[in-house]
C-alpha cells in the first residue's frame, strides 16, 4: 500500500471525499499514459501542482481553490520505473514504437521541453499497454515514475527541488480509500 496524494479544486476533493470516482486523465501527454495521477507520499508537491494548474488556467482542468485530497493505494501490477524490469520493458517498447513508425513513414510523437506535455513518454506506455493485451499478459492497473525537476538544491547537488514519484493508477479497484489531508502537511 502507498498514500498518493491528488492535486484538484477544492470542490473536486470535497466530491471525492465523499466517494465520488476519481476521473481518469487521457491526454496524450500524460506522461504515464491515461489514469488517475497521485504524488506519492508528496502531499506538497500535490497541492503546489494544483496551484500551477490555476496559474496557467488550463482549459481542462479548472482550478478556482487548489486543494489536495489523499488516498490509500494498491498498486496491484505495476509498470513501475523505479526498477530495472520496468525500465526494461519500456525500452523495449519504445524500440518497437520507433520500427513502426519508421515502417509507416510517420513522425514519431515527441515530448515538449516544458516537462508536462510528454506525447512520446504517452505513446510509448500506451504501447506496453497494447503490446500486453496482445500477448495475453495481463493488464497493468498501474504506472509509477520518478520524475527529477526543478534546479539543484545547492551547488554540484544531484538532489534537485522538486524530483517525486507519481503514480497514474489505470484500475479504479486500486484506489482503497479517500482522506482529508490536514493543511499542516501541504501549505
Amino acid at each position: 500500500m502507498v498514500l498518493g496524494y491528488h492535486g484538484c479544486d477544492a470542490e473536486i476533493a470535497e466530491k471525492l471525499l465523499g466517494g465520488e470516482d476519481f476521473l481518469f486523465s487521457g491526454n496524450p501527454w500524460d506522461w504515464l499514459g491515461p489514469g488517475a495521477y497521485f504524488w506519492e507520499t508528496n502531499p506538497r508537491r500535490g497541492y503546489e501542482f494544483a496551484v500551477e494548474l490555476k496559474q496557467r488556467k488550463y482549459k481542462h482542468n479548472k482550478i478556482e481553490t487548489p486543494a489536495v485530497v489523499g488516498a490509500v493505494i494498491n498498486p496491484g501490477l505495476c509498470l513501475d520505473l523505479a526498477t530495472a524490469a520496468g525500465i526494461e520493458i519500456v525500452r523495449d517498447a519504445h524500440r518497437r514504437l520507433v520500427d513502426l513508425y519508421e515502417d509507416a513513414e510517420l513522425e514519431l510523437p515527441r515530448n515538449e521541453t516544458d516537462l508536462l506535455r510528454r506525447n512520446l513518454d504517452c505513446a510509448v506506455i500506451e504501447f506496453v499497454h497494447g503490446l500486453r493485451e496482445i500477448e495475453g499478459d495481463p493488464s497493468v492497473d498501474s504506472v509509477r515514475g520518478v520524475f527529477i525537476e526543478g534546479g539543484p538544491i545547492y551547488e554540484s547537488s544531484g538532489f534537485y527541488a522538486r524530483t517525486h514519484i507519481q503514480i497514474a493508477i489505470r484500475n479504479p479497484n486500486c484506489i482503497k480509500g479517500v482522506f482529508r489531508v490536514a493543511p499542516d502537511l501541504y501549505k
